[in-house]
């Protein structure tokens, strides 16, 4: 094969991976390879101005087409401000392909400007991370970090390119990678033993995560907890993992205090968890939540999360989707008619419990957020992609758009602030043919807004939603609890929670990124937003106080 300069040959390999599409904020040590970049043919680059905004524009495609992202950093200083973000992407095992220049080999001894580890840097917010010193395996290197990216447990991976490296001339093969097959069934032996342990359960639970939402296990998933009957908690989860509307579907075990995941498993008896680990609390419980003597089967493609925090009694390292369709088999055949009349009991009366909840959907409390939320689920019929990091608001913006159907909804993860509006804009080159709105906080929008001047530049129409109650909300909850847990008296919250003054002028600053935008302090005035941000050409955005 004809050898052609390092940079160039790069960007052959990311096209043969279909990773045609590369996020990021240039650099001078990137300099010779985004020249390349902007020459080459069916390859975009898409500009953000600062490389956390670059980082999650890169997860939200990644999750709306459920392949890997590429993502470009400039150096230490840009890796440096992508690390937030990219532990984001770590925690929701997003596939993402991180490369980052430097000035070069030679320089190493120099201890130069911008000179740093960007291995050791990148390293615990990836799963893997690497540097390319020889130009005979830039291909070869990135390969292998691809399939790392997207082989269960998914994540981040990063691949350190410096700048003569890639100037050097390059034969290697340009091959697509090959990324291993992991549905992997469990034998049956271990299945009729997890049957086993669940069937006779009076009180069973199932925990899942986003394991189920990567294997496509969301049917196997209600199968199983239909025959046992069990109650259905999402604990690591930000995908649609189980419709909103099944009845059997709890909601979220949340993530801040163990306590409260504790009070819901606490009477479990058979206790199920499928693609998730248990706890993912801030303040987990340190002993197990279970109770004595509950059966517990684990299921995960990730064997380090199998009895990672706490004792199971069966850990399958298996394809969720693979072993919930052969529990759910084992279990058709083996209950008993008293265990299946027990199952259709507690499903009988979930069902009637949602059913006397429906109703109350369709009202509202003439608030500003939700006369916006219910005339947005009117108009759209609730067709749209929601990206949501409303945070304290995300309970009323579920309640008028639940999450129904896989890839119509993405809950943000991993905790860091930002993700929600570039987040949509990635959804939205993604699934151009999709309506994508992206829900804030007031607090959190601010750390990425420029991500609206990206989908600008780049005719991205994605719609955007501050959730502005002019405060860090979610601070304001936990202190609270703190201070319960502590006896201490209530008293004002701290002032660096207060986001009020100087007042952010949000749909002044779309307009100024080249967005349309308008804010809306009155319920009669949400209606006519929704029309204006459903009928405007491009990336609007809608303010609304709560």
């Amino acid at each position: 094969m004809e050898a052609t300069p390092g940079r160039e040959r790069l960007i052959e390999q990311f096209k043969a991976d279909g990773l045609k599409v590369m996020f990021g904020n240039p650099g001078t040590v990137e300099q010779g390879f985004l020249d390349a970049v902007d020459a080459a043919e069916e390859f975009r680059y898409v500009l953000a101005l600062q490389e956390t905004v670059a980082a999650g524009i890169a997860d939200g495609y990644a999750r709306a087409t459920g392949g890997a992202a590429l993502l470009q950093l400039h150096s230490g200083v840009g890796l440096g401000n992508g690390i937030g973000m990219l532990y984001q992407s770590l925690r929701g095992h997003t596939p993402l392909v991180v490369v980052a220049g430097d000035a070069g080999v030679r320089y190493d001894a120099m201890d130069a400007q911008m000179a740093s580890d960007l291995v050791a840097m990148a390293r615990p917010v990836t799963k893997y991370a690497t540097r390319v010193t020889d130009p005979r395996s830039v291909l070869r290197t990135v390969r292998r970090a691809v399939k790392i990216a997207l082989t269960p447990p998914r994540g981040p991976v990063f691949v350190a390119l410096p700048m003569d490296v890639l100037d050097e001339l390059n034969s290697e093969p340009v091959l697509p990678t090959t990324v291993p097959l992991t549905d992997v069934a469990p034998s049956p032996a271990s299945v009729g033993r997890a049957a086993e342990l669940l069937a006779s359960a009076e009180r069973p639970v199932v925990l899942v995560g986003d394991g189920v939402a990567l294997s496509g296990a969301q049917r196997e998933l209600v199968a199983v907890a239909e025959l046992l009957g069990a109650d259905v908690y999402e604990v690591d989860s930000s995908e649609v993992n189980i419709a909103a509307s099944h009845p059997l579907r709890r909601g979220q075990t949340g993530h801040m205090f163990g306590p409260h995941s504790k009070e819901l498993v606490a009477d479990a008896d058979g206790v199920l968890i499928v693609g998730t680990y248990v706890f993912p609390e801030v303040f987990p419980e340190l002993e197990s939540p279970f109770r004595a003597g509950a059966k517990i089967v684990h299921i995960d493609l990730n064997a380090y999360e199998i009895a990672k925090n706490h004792p199971v009694d069966l850990g399958l390292a298996a394809d969720p989707r693979q072993a919930l369709r052969a529990l759910a088999g084992v279990l058709e055949r083996q209950l008993t008619p008293q265990r299946r009349a027990a199952a259709a009991a507690r499903l009988d009366v979930r069902t009637r419990e949602r059913a006397r909840s429906a109703g109350a959907v369709t009202e509202d409390d003439g608030t500003p957020m939700a006369v916006f939320l219910r005339t947005l689920a009117e108009r759209t019929g609730g067709d749209l992609i929601v990206f949501d990091e409303a945070l304290t608001t995300s309970s009323l913006v579920t309640r008028y758009l639940p999450a129904e159907r896989p890839g119509d909804y993405h809950l943000t993860r991993g905790g860091s602030l930002g993700v929600g509006f570039p987040g949509a804009v990635g959804a939205k080159l993604a699934r151009p043919d999709r309506l994508v709105v992206g829900f804030a906080g007031d607090g959190g929008s601010m750390y990425t807004y420029q991500a609206l001047w990206t989908a600008a530049r780049h005719g991205i129409d994605a719609k955007f939603v501050v959730c502005n109650n002019r405060k860090y909300r979610l601070l304001d909850d936990n202190i609270a609890q703190y201070w319960r847990e502590r006896d201490i008296p209530e008293h004002g919250f701290p002032g660096s929670f207060d986001l009020s003054h100087p007042e952010i002028d949000f749909a002044g600053l779309a307009r100024s990124l080249g967005a349309g935008g308008m804010r809306v302090e009155k319920p009669d005035e949400a209606v006519a937003a929704v029309g204006r941000m459903l009928s405007h050409p491009g990336p609007f955005l809608v303010d609304v106080q709560i």
